[in-house]
């Protein structure tokens, strides 16, 4: 597996191995211990999938409060999207900024997203599908967001105004008003 390190300490783009033949191709998408020498240490318990029928439809910025926060790891199954993660934690070199990242289904890219970061997706194609990992059970009483578009985060969508979203997603909060519960551990030299 292919481990690339991002601007945001503990976000990381993996790509696993495909091996593919005449009958199609064969891909191992998570490992324990091959993440686990990655640095990932999350124990995952729920898997989630969405599918979008257009393109520019943005699902987030979602994540969960304590004690409910959740790491996610994330991979398109079918189509693009545009994965975002925007740094939560207060004390972080890195508070308030994003990354964002291209995953494709015939790529095979994936993302994690760790604890403390809010994460949304941009559609880039029709009928996308969407396969997440989180290493915390949903739990609604935590449900949390920030808006999609907050000028204060300046997120470089694919799309502007004209973007798809859920109604409860079109009334998420501000970056500003967010009084963050996340705080910045720096890991020991």
């Amino acid at each position: 597996m292919e481990v690339k390190t991002t601007a945001l300490p503990g976000v990381l783009m993996l790509r696993p191995r495909r091996f593919a033949d005449s009958r199609g191709y064969f891909v191992e998408t998570y490992n324990q211990r091959v993440f686990a020498e990655a640095g990932v240490v999350a124990h995952f318990v729920q898997d989630n999938q969405s599918f979008s029928s257009k393109a520019g439809t943005i699902r987030g910025l979602h994540f969960q409060l304590p004690p409910a926060a959740q790491a996610k790891l994330v991979r398109a199954l079918r189509g693009a999207i545009f994965d975002v993660a925007v740094d939560l934690r207060r004390g972080s070199p890195t508070f308030g900024r994003w990354i964002g990242a291209t995953l494709t289904a015939d790529g095979g890219e994936q993302l994690f997203i760790p604890r403390g970061f809010a994460h949304a997706f941009c559609t880039l194609e029709d009928d996308a599908e969407v396969a997440y990992k989180v290493d915390e059970f949903y739990a609604p009483e935590c449900d949390s967001g920030l808006i999609w578009n907050d000028p204060d985060l300046n997120i470089a969508w694919p799309v502007k105004a004209d973007a798809i979203l859920s109604e409860k997603d079109a009334k998420l909060g501000s970056f500003k008003d967010f009084v963050s519960p996340f705080h910045f551990e720096a890991s020991p030299q």
